[in-house]
């Protein structure tokens, strides 16, 4: 599986999770028990999906790696694989943070999601 992943999450909850070195969750998060990413193919859909007309937001990319047995890959959507995190995911995982802005049909505009690990 890949080795960075990407969360959608609104920008007040980054800030406080920078704040307190961990981000526990958004409110479908903490409903479903995990904490839903998606891989850069599977991004821009889920921004489609879930975040259209969705103002202040952040894309965060995420080394996968150091978030050992925690992170499962599970089927969802279209019966694709994505990764769920069962548990707090550690700001020390994080390469970087970039805003989502929409366009003026409120359809979100995913920045480019390469392997880029020091933008």
């Amino acid at each position: 599986m890949t080795s960075v992943i990407y969360k959608i999450c609104p920008k007040s909850l980054w800030d406080q999770a920078e704040t307190a070195g961990e981000f526990t969750g958004a409110g479908i998060d903490l409903a479903d028990g995990y904490i839903h990413f998606s891989t850069a193919e599977q991004t821009p859909e889920t921004a489609r999906l879930y975040f259209s007309n969705t103002p202040d937001l952040v894309v965060v990319a995420v080394d996968a790696t150091p978030l050992g047995e925690g992170l499962k890959w599970e089927e969802s959507r279209g019966g694709q694989l994505f990764p769920h995190l069962y548990g707090a995911l550690p700001t020390s995982a994080v390469f970087w943070v970039k805003p989502l802005p929409m366009d003026d049909d409120g359809a979100p505009q995913v920045p480019a999601l390469d392997a880029d690990t020091d933008s």
